[in-house]
């Protein structure tokens, strides 16, 4: 393969860091985290330091659940363009311990419910625009599981 053939393939970047998209399609994306290794704690993305002991050995690298439950959640009604609104932002808490903000799909947002809390959701990755050198950028995303 030629330098000009590898830089004409589209890649598949996430949207953000804490987001790995493994290379062999096969393979499911999913969300990753730290873990202190002196007292347990596990944080969202990478970290230098534990921000619950201090300790500054290196932490580990954990792969996150793509199940959790809704924590909070806020019905948006103004957007950006592309993207639909209202739709149902929350902060979904999994279960090593660390929560993530993600958009929320399968629930009314015209008809919003305090019984929303502790809903049970899945982790689904998909494209959500074209980056400027034509690569596809990767978004975690929500579904309630009945």
């Amino acid at each position: 393969m030629t330098q000009e053939t590898a830089s004409e393939e589209k890649k598949r970047n996430p949207i953000v860091p804490f987001l790995r998209i493994p290379e062999d399609p096969k393979q499911e994306p999913y969300l990753w985290g730290s873990k202190c290794k002196a007292c347990g704690a596990v944080f969202l993305g990478e970290r230098i330091a534990c921000g619950k002991c201090g300790d500054t050995d290196p932490l580990e690298e954990v792969h996150l659940s793509d199940e959790g439950e809704i924590y909070v959640f806020s019905v948006v009604h103004q957007t950006v363009p592309g993207l639909d609104a209202p739709y149902v932002a929350a902060i979904i808490d999994l279960p090593e311990g660390v929560s993530v903000r993600g958009n929320v799909y399968g629930l009314d947002p015209e008809k919003p419910s305090p019984e929303w809390f502790g809903k049970k959701v899945k982790m689904y990755t998909e494209k959500v625009r074209t980056d400027r050198e034509g690569n596809d950028v990767i978004a975690a995303k929500f579904r309630v599981l009945n």
